[in-house]
């Protein structure tokens, strides 16, 4: 019988004074900890079931586990020297493990679902005939907290939403339940998807508290707003997350975090039953810890929502034949300036040697003017939508302003780097008719960024690094994909993004895996292995 793990609140001045000389104001932490959660909540629930999950079983576990891939674990089970009971417990104990001890938390993690030790044993009396080992089936997977599971809250990070406990389910969590994946639980964000406070850090909430990067603790930025996604997949604590993107959300954590993360087109997920900013760039996205594990998890989301006005069906598969993607003969549009950079260099490098023809080009200039003013008046509109809709029958706020109002009563829990974008959200008197006038002005200028040069030289694609071009690809509603292309000498992680045309995910998928493939650039974070 193992002994209880207890989390202990500790005085943080030391570490704050400390984080006040960073050069980076994003990494002036106010806070570390929630003022809001207690971490042993998280855990409480598995108390008995962790209670007999030893450290000698994790260790012999970690081998199977740690850094495999969806098609290695399926395999793992199907040989029998791994359960999806064992896969859960491992997630859950690690989870613990880390999140428990000051000197290494991450809080990644805000809640964990109290059923899915029970769901996964439910597989294993099932056993494993006639599963495929490229399926979701059993795999233990994270959600953003701003994306709806039926018995669970929905937060978006945020102390007004902190009993929302929404009507149903999302959509694509239908979809994954459906594919017989194990909801592991929610992850932290950036609060209210990092459309909220200005200038603020990079994966706080009032709810999680301060998310941090495992690839340097304190020291590099986790990315936002799917901060906890990045974090949890890095860190091996399940097997995928998902993310959301409006501009850059999925792209940027995954770059900071090394990790694979794909933006799909608008209207290839579902987003009924996920807290928005926008209704017309928000999506979900698979975050991963390879690509082949990106296009399984896609695969398990994809449906035609009837709910979801930007919805479409796709029979398209993704995932098969990703072993055998090549980049021979594959046009891969450069963008000039990048190439001052080493690792991006790299990269193309290691293209061109696998068999790309890369074609070097300076992008139009194009203006971004009003973009701001989109999320503005979407989320001012959108987000009173979903909780007339989806949103806890019982919450108390109704819009931006009675958040707004509500945060006022305690800022210094609730908005302790202020609320300047909701602000200006109320603020914001924005015609209907003007919106949709700078929705289609912005969407040909973003469409014009990328496809002039892919016009002009035949782009298959057009390489990018981290979420420096995720504004345009979210204006021109373009799909896009991160894999991890190196690290700095600081040992912070960069990315190279791939950026295709609408509906071309399967395209990206097959040039990430071939590049994948040719550099093998992730590398687990050491204090995490």
């Amino acid at each position: 019988m193992e002994p209880a793990v207890v989390w202990e609140p500790y005085d943080e001045t030391a570490e704050l004074e400390e984080q006040a000389l960073n050069e980076n104001e994003r990494l002036q932490f106010k806070l570390i900890n929630s003022k809001f959660l207690d971490k042993n909540t998280i855990w409480n629930s598995f108390e008995a079931d962790l209670a007999e999950f030893s450290e000698e079983k994790y260790h012999q576990l970690k081998p199977l586990i740690l850094e495999q891939d969806i098609p290695t674990l399926q395999q793992s089970i199907k040989n029998g020297n791994l359960t999806y009971t064992d896969l859960t417990l491992f997630y859950i104990y690690r989870i613990r493990k880390f999140e428990s001890d000051n000197d290494l938390s991450l809080n990644a993690v805000i809640a964990l679902s109290p059923e899915v030790v029970d769901q996964a044993r439910a597989l294993d009396e099932k056993g494993t005939e006639g599963t495929d080992v490229y399926s979701i089936y059993g795999m233990p997977v994270l959600l953003k907290d701003n994306i709806d599971v039926s018995g669970m809250n929905t937060t978006a990070g945020a102390i007004a939403f902190a009993e929302n406990q929404p009507q149903a389910s999302a959509f694509i969590v239908d979809r994954l339940q459906q594919n017989n994946a194990l909801i592991l639980g929610k992850v932290n964000l950036s609060e209210w998807a990092y459309y909220f406070c200005s200038g603020c850090p990079l994966g706080y909430s009032a709810v999680g508290g301060q998310t941090l990067n495992p690839y340097g603790r304190k020291e590099f930025e986790t990315g936002g707003s799917s901060s906890g996604s990045g974090v949890a997949v890095a860190a091996n604590y399940a097997v995928a997350a998902v993310g959301t993107e409006t501009s850059g959300s999925i792209i940027s954590p995954s770059s900071q975090n090394s990790v694979v993360g794909l933006k799909p087109t608008v209207g290839l997920l579902s987003r009924t039953g996920i807290v928005p900013i926008s209704s017309t760039l928000d999506t979900p996205g698979p975050m991963t810890k390879s690509v082949i594990d990106n296009a399984i998890f896609l695969q398990a989301m994809i449906g035609e929502d009837r709910q979801d006005k930007a919805s479409v069906a796709s029979d398209k598969d993704y995932f098969h034949g990703l072993q055998e993607a090549s980049l021979e003969g594959k046009r891969v549009g450069v963008i000039k300036e990048l190439l001052q950079d080493s690792l991006y260099n790299a990269a193309v490098e290691q293209m061109r040697t696998a068999g790309a023809t890369v074609i070097e080009f300076d992008p139009p200039q194009v203006s971004m003017e009003g973009f701001a003013t989109l999320l503005d008046v979407d989320m001012k509109q959108d987000l009173p939508n979903y909780i007339a809709t989806a949103g806890d029958e019982d919450l108390e706020v109704r819009d931006v302003k009675d958040i707004v109002g509500f945060n006022l009563g305690d800022s210094l829990t609730r908005a302790p780097y202020g609320q300047a974008l909701f602000e200006g959200i109320v603020r914001d008197t924005t015609t209907v008719e003007e919106l949709e006038a700078l929705k289609i002005r912005l969407q040909e200028n973003g469409r014009r960024f990328f496809d002039e040069p892919m016009d002009e030289h035949k782009l298959d694609v057009v390489l990018s690094i981290n979420n420096y071009h995720a504004g345009y690809a979210a204006v021109a509603k373009y799909p896009a994909l991160t894999v991890p292309m190196g690290y700095q000498k600081t040992g912070e992680p960069k990315n190279a993004t791939f950026i295709a045309r609408p509906f071309e995910e399967d395209k990206l998928l097959q040039l990430g895996a071939a590049f994948e493939k040719a550099s093998r650039q992730r590398i687990a974070p050491e204090t995490y292995n």
